[in-house]
């Protein structure tokens, strides 16, 4: 038996194993592929135990990694998209609630091994000042890296990335399967960002135009079709149909953040397919600032002319002469 026979038997037996099961009625147990997960895990170096990753306050503040601008708390994530690195979500995958474990990531399945030719020598002078000191973390032509050593007129600079080549080590627990959609939202959105957003969802009729071909028209006559001579069109009509949509309110905070403008179609396309909705609406409120002092100078301002501004301050009861006195005074 050649390679290939032996390869195309090794097949059909397993075609014909799951073909069994299906027919005996069994199935995969335990959670697979599409369940939200809600875990809680500390993940850290093999080597020498720094940490890597964590969902625990108490870890954080243990390791001098917490801030008030980071919350420490359990992940949702989605078995299957890549929100962890895969042997961590191979080995979840068949287990069940409140089951807990330790998995090891390798190297070239987490950051990747070191490329010894990342690791390169350049100008000092292109390190900023008070960054020419090992382990000094820089930016350099677009590229970040760390400084390994300085010696006279050059650097040399380590970019690759800071865990190349460590394996790192997960120990997890799976705290619940997640099944309402509205933290289903919430998890998916802070797989990619670490922001809290106001989220909701909505059903709305949205005018949405569809093209209506030649045959699909009422009373065609069937004697006319394909009937080269006669030129028929189709067109487009204009009807009402529901969408399931997920609003998200912007904030400055999401508008800003660069992983939302370089990701957000990709966001929401998860968002899409995994909660079956059929759109997502980034929705910007701007409060208006009245007729206040500060609104009317404002507009003034904007148009640019000494009057205007003595007009809006006329129009909020503001002596100008008064307003200089006060600001020379505080001066």
């Amino acid at each position: 038996m050649t390679e290939d026979d032996a390869e195309a038997a090794e097949d059909a037996a397993e075609e014909a194993a799951e073909a069994e099961a299906e027919d005996n009625g069994d199935e995969e147990s335990g959670l697979q592929e599409g369940d939200f997960v809600r875990l809680s895990y500390t993940a850290r170096e093999t080597q020498d135990g720094g940490l890597v990753d964590t969902t625990s306050q108490e870890v954080a503040e243990e390791e001098g990694v917490a801030d008030e601008d980071q919350t420490f708390e359990p992940r949702i994530i989605v078995l299957g998209e890549g929100h962890l690195f895969e042997p961590v979500e191979e080995a979840i995958k068949g287990q069940e609630e409140g089951d807990s474990g330790t998995v090891t990531v390798p190297a070239e399945e987490a950051f990747g091994e070191k490329d010894p030719e990342q690791v390169r020598t350049v100008a000092a002078d292109k390190v900023p000042e008070d960054e020419r000191y090992p382990g000094a973390h820089v930016q350099i032509d677009g590229e970040h890296g760390h400084v390994e050593a300085i010696i006279g007129g050059r650097a040399r600079v380590d970019f690759n990335h800071a865990l190349a080549g460590r394996d790192i080590e997960y120990e997890y627990e799976i705290l619940d399967v997640v099944d309402d959609r509205l933290e289903r939202a919430q998890g998916l959105v802070n797989a990619f960002l670490d922001i809290d957003l106001e989220m909701w969802f909505e059903t709305d009729e949205v005018e949405e135009e569809t093209y209506v071909s030649p045959s699909e028209e009422e009373g065609e006559d069937e004697d006319t079709e394909g009937d080269e001579d006669e030129d028929v069109e189709g067109h487009f009509e204009t009807e009402l149909v529901e969408k399931e949509s997920l609003y998200i309110e912007a904030t400055p905070q999401l508008t800003m953040n660069q992983q939302w403008m370089m990701g957000k179609q990709q966001i929401a396309q998860q968002l899409i397919d995994r909660l079956g909705i059929d759109r997502v609406v980034v929705q910007e409120t701007i409060d208006g600032m009245g007729a206040g002092p500060m609104g009317g100078m404002m507009g003034g301002m904007g148009g640019g002319g000494e009057g205007d501004i003595e007009d809006a301050l006329e129009d909020a009861d503001v002596d100008a002469d008064e307003l200089v006195e006060e600001l020379e005074d505080d001066a």
